[in-house]
């Protein structure tokens, strides 16, 4: 079967045994909507909050988001398939800096994965998955320590974070967000951090 992703050129690419080649491609609003609009149209990423988006709303969701310097969508391929989306931002131009002290090399990250396949799911899977994605973050983008803040109500990110080596912080109330862009409405997330140490010792 051909990957129909092969033209795209990666931000980070690895390849592992037994599991294969996973490339970080950054998003393409326009031909990546529909695939993120199935995802994130599925109850299962209610946290996610674009369960009610038509496919061009989401198209122009990501299209903005393009735009920004400290904001940025990247489409996870694993041997010419779509596993996952990718949202990394800069902390200190986020509704987070509010919630906790940023230090510097701190990165934010959102990470939605795609539903399991026809086999259902794999044991091991996404902790290689999540590992190929911190080693892009923390070492291709050279930074010190990954925060991610998902919605209080989200036991099973909160979990699947917490087993993959991160420390819970606080939990917080993250403030509505009401610009002509973006509406992001208040959520209470629980903070947690990966230091670049953990995985990854110097």
């Amino acid at each position: 079967m051909s990957d129909p992703y092969a033209s795209r050129t990666p931000v980070h690419e690895q390849v592992i045994d037994g599991f294969g080649t996973v490339r970080v491609l950054p998003l393409d609003p326009g031909a990546d909507a529909a695939v993120i609009h199935q995802w994130v149209g599925e109850d299962r990423a209610a946290f996610w909050g674009m369960t009610d988006l038509t496919e061009q709303q989401v198209a122009r969701i990501y299209a903005h988001m393009a735009t920004l310097d400290t904001h940025h969508a990247h489409l996870v391929v694993r041997n010419g398939e779509p596993v996952a989306l990718l949202q990394t931002y800069e902390p200190e131009a986020d509704r987070v800096s509010e919630c906790y002290e940023v230090r510097p090399g701190d990165i934010g990250v959102h990470l939605l994965l795609a539903p399991a396949g026809p086999g259902g799911a794999q044991p091991g899977w996404t902790a290689r998955l999540v590992s190929v994605i911190a080693g892009y973050v923390l070492l291709g983008l050279d930074r010190r320590r990954i925060v991610v803040d998902p919605d209080v109500r989200n036991e099973k990110a909160i979990a699947r974070f917490l087993k993959h080596g991160f420390a819970p912080g606080p939990v917080v109330v993250l403030p509505e967000i009401d610009l002509p862009d973006v509406y992001l409405p208040e959520k209470k997330a629980q903070l947690a951090f990966l230091d670049r140490e953990i995985l990854f010792p110097a």
